[in-house]
């Protein structure tokens, strides 16, 4: 762990499981341009570590994250600075997907506007009972456009904008009814369902994940011909991996895998 004022906390346990805890409680965890960077740096951190397995993404104080800063906005109104930003933020975005390994959101509190971009961005989501989600920007006449892309593709349309439109928000488990969390539970019990999902995924040969998480959102974007094909290649590929020859063989020999050690 670096220094406790740091806005990002980030530790690693020797499993492989990276830990993001957003420090800027006082502020509501707002994405500032200081925060932006550091979630960046920390991010890339994982991107280096051959032996990353899941990074946890958490934040300090009664709000998971409010947003974007808007008194830092405000006080530049300038165009190339906001378009500055929102591709800072859009990078950071973009590196939560294009991770090898899953990223997965505790969400303790309330995610608004860019925060619940954050949550939407991430792969998987535990959130506490207590925990709201809204994209409320356009209460101060900013329709969140940016946070609208993940979002949609986490919940359906109408419900979508419905929330972009009018502000409202929702409650953790209207979140997971619509498909933006996957699970709620107490406050007290968050980090006990947390570790079961990481648990889970830990058990699962790393390869496997890296290999289908990439294929999964590239073939989203796809038309479904195109997606047929793509996954059945990394299909092929995967099936002729040691993880995948591994896995079949103890199936036929009615036990357990023993995935063998990642390639560097």
């Amino acid at each position: 762990m670096k220094n406790s004022l740091d806005p990002v906390l980030h530790t690693r346990d020797e499993r492989g499981v990276h830990r993001l805890t957003l420090n800027r409680a006082d502020s509501f965890n707002t994405l500032s341009e200081e925060m932006l960077a550091a979630l960046q740096a920390a991010l890339d951190a994982v991107a280096r570590d051959p032996g990353a397995r899941i990074v946890v993404l958490a934040a300090q104080g009664k709000a998971f994250c409010a947003g974007h800063n808007l008194k830092e906005m405000r006080a530049q109104p300038e165009l190339a600075y906001y378009q500055k930003l929102f591709a800072q933020c859009t990078r950071m975005m973009l590196t939560l997907q294009n991770l090898p390994v899953p990223v997965l959101a505790r969400v303790q509190g309330v995610a608004t506007a860019a925060g619940c971009q954050l949550v939407a961005q991430c792969d998987l989501a535990v959130a506490a009972s207590q925990a709201s989600f809204g994209v409320n920007g356009i209460d101060v006449g900013l329709f969140c456009a940016t946070p609208s892309v993940p979002l949609v593709r986490n919940i359906p349309a109408k419900q979508a904008m419905e929330m972009l439109l009018t502000g409202g928000f929702i409650t953790a488990e209207e979140a997971r009814l619509r498909g933006l969390v996957n699970r709620v539970a107490a406050l007290d019990a968050l980090d006990a369902e947390i570790e079961q999902v990481v648990q889970a995924i830990l058990a699962k040969p790393r390869e496997a994940i890296a290999m289908g998480k990439a294929l999964f959102y590239r073939q989203r974007e796809t038309g479904i011909s195109a997606a047929y094909q793509l996954a059945g290649q990394v299909m092929a590929c995967n099936m002729v991996h040691a993880v995948a020859q591994e896995g079949v063989q103890a199936f036929i020999d009615k036990r357990k895998p023993q995935w063998p050690a990642p390639t560097p």
